[in-house]
């Protein structure tokens, strides 16, 4: 059976700026269950390959360091599967403190994952505090805010004040934010806001030719194993989550060196319904 398999770039306004899947990485704002998670092992990994990459220190530069091949260390990293020698090995190699790398994972887990529904249908019936829980996302201060849309001061630090109490971010001094977003963070399957996207974003993102300098639209259909299905699906959730993880990077940068980019992923058995329409029904012979 024929798949879709679907990839596309598009620059929006800035101020819509962007970094997860497009289920999760599109407008993020989760709020909290507060329920206390665990430390899990993937978790030491993720944090250990963003401290890497603010080292600046590539798979080839680590396995040359700790005497492995490349391509082992990507898969090492791939599968999450380290033994304890094995970590100690990379964490000296990379000059990396074992308690910072712990902590900052520590804290990763805690954070919020995903949203209840009725959180996520609060958020979407109210399009001012949704765009300022996009602005909070991407940093945007209130000030940036004022400049790109027509909200006041006191509109906006109310918002900010009504997502601090539902738990999405934690309002600091002089109207700042700290986001307690985790990474891992997705929106419900076929909730309020997918569904939202669905019915309405999704058409409007689509509505373009996709021939600039930043935009690009490939649809590929193919015919794989499930073996090779599975191992696409992974991939393409992996480029997802390394985005994100460079959205979290790129934060650190100045306001104006930031530009908005949405980037959608999607995968699925899939027939034109021309194709549907010309297949054989049950028990009818082939024609001649």
């Amino acid at each position: 059976m024929g798949g879709a398999i679907f990839a596309a770039t598009e620059t929006q306004l800035k101020w819509f700026a962007n970094g997860r899947e497009w289920e999760s990485l599109v407008y993020h704002f989760p709020l909290p269950n507060h329920e206390e998670k665990p430390m899990q092992a993937s978790a030491i990994v993720d944090s250990l390959k963003r401290s890497l990459k603010a080292r600046g220190i590539t798979y080839a530069d680590l396995a040359e360091r700790i005497g492995m091949s490349e391509a082992s260390v990507k898969r090492m990293f791939s599968q999450k599967n380290f033994t304890l020698q094995r970590l100690d090995d990379i964490l000296k190699a990379a000059d990396i403190d074992f308690r910072e790398l712990a902590s900052v994972a520590d804290e990763d887990v805690r954070l919020i994952t995903q949203l209840t529904h009725a959180q996520e249908k609060e958020i979407i019936g109210d399009p001012r505090l949704f765009l300022v829980a996009v602005s909070a996302f991407n940093q945007l201060t209130v000030e940036q805010i004022m400049e790109g849309f027509d909200l006041s001061e006191a509109e906006i630090v109310k918002h900010l004040v009504r997502l601090d109490k539902i738990g999405f971010l934690e309002l600091l001094p002089n109207n700042r934010v700290k986001l307690l977003i985790a990474r891992t963070f997705r929106w419900i399957p076929n909730g309020p806001i997918q569904n939202y996207f669905r019915e309405q974003a999704y058409a409007d993102y689509l509505d373009a030719k996709f021939d600039g300098e930043d935009e690009v639209l490939r649809l590929v259909s193919v015919m794989l194993s499930r073996q090779s299905v599975a191992a696409l699906i992974a991939r393409l959730k992996e480029v997802a989550r390394e985005f994100a993880q460079q959205h979290q990077a790129d934060a650190k940068l100045a306001y104006e060196d930031r530009f908005a980019i949405s980037f959608m992923l999607a995968a699925r058995a899939w027939k034109p319904k021309a194709f549907e329409a010309l297949l054989r029904k049950p028990g009818q012979p082939p024609r001649k």
